[in-house]
């Protein structure tokens, strides 16, 4: 019997204000919260039961893992837990069962069920996948964690265009075998909206 493929939604409580900030300055605090709302079902909708996976949300705050009618009813629900988004990550790749893992968030809309499988695959040859976002982050990170679980997320500068170089780089330094996938949009700013509505169009 082949090991579990575990596939991590990490997701934040969509409370007014506290959801896709920079997103807000120019749309406004509604409006960032609906868009995330709905991103955020859409990608679980696409992603979250699907048979070739076991898809857990983790969640923040960690208390809000325990309120009804915000997500979906059946999923299980973890903490993600203090500290930084890379003291989070490693974390759950560190605190899963064993078997491949897989780390994505919420607000990037157009992550489907292909992706994710495409992700895994990679993990058969590779120790490592991202997915590049084309702001320098990244909208997936997965790890094989075999033999062992390493640590690629200490020194990373988050929330900019260093993100994804300097994790990969951490990844290479440990010496594991990178795989990339296609490249997605991050929505950040209004800008960033704009333009994706506009692409959706065309």
């Amino acid at each position: 019997m082949g090991l579990t493929s575990h596939l991590v939604v990490m997701a934040k409580h969509p409370a007014l204000g506290r959801v896709k900030t920079r997103l807000a300055e120019g749309v406004g605090a509604v409006e960032a919260m609906r868009f995330y709302r709905h991103a955020s079902r859409e990608v679980l909708r696409r992603v979250a039961h699907d048979p070739r996976w076991r898809t857990l949300l983790a969640l923040t705050p960690d208390a809000t893992r325990h309120e009804a009618g915000i997500w979906p009813d059946g999923m299980p629900r973890i903490a993600q837990g203090p500290g930084d988004l890379g003291r989070r990550m490693g974390r759950l790749m560190r605190d899963l069962p064993a078997g491949p893992v897989v780390i994505i968030g919420t607000d990037i809309p157009d992550i489907g069920a292909a992706h994710i499988a495409l992700a895994f695959r990679r993990l058969g040859d590779a120790d490592a996948v991202f997915g590049p976002a084309d702001d320098g982050g990244y909208w997936l990170v997965g790890l094989k964690r075999r033999p062992r679980v390493p640590e690629i997320f200490d020194n990373v500068r988050w929330s900019g265009e260093h993100a994804l170089a300097d994790t990969r780089a951490n990844a290479e330094r440990a010496g594991l075998r990178v795989a990339m996938l296609g490249m997605l949009a991050d929505i950040d700013t209004a800008e960033d909206l704009k333009r994706w509505k506009r692409e959706r169009r065309a």
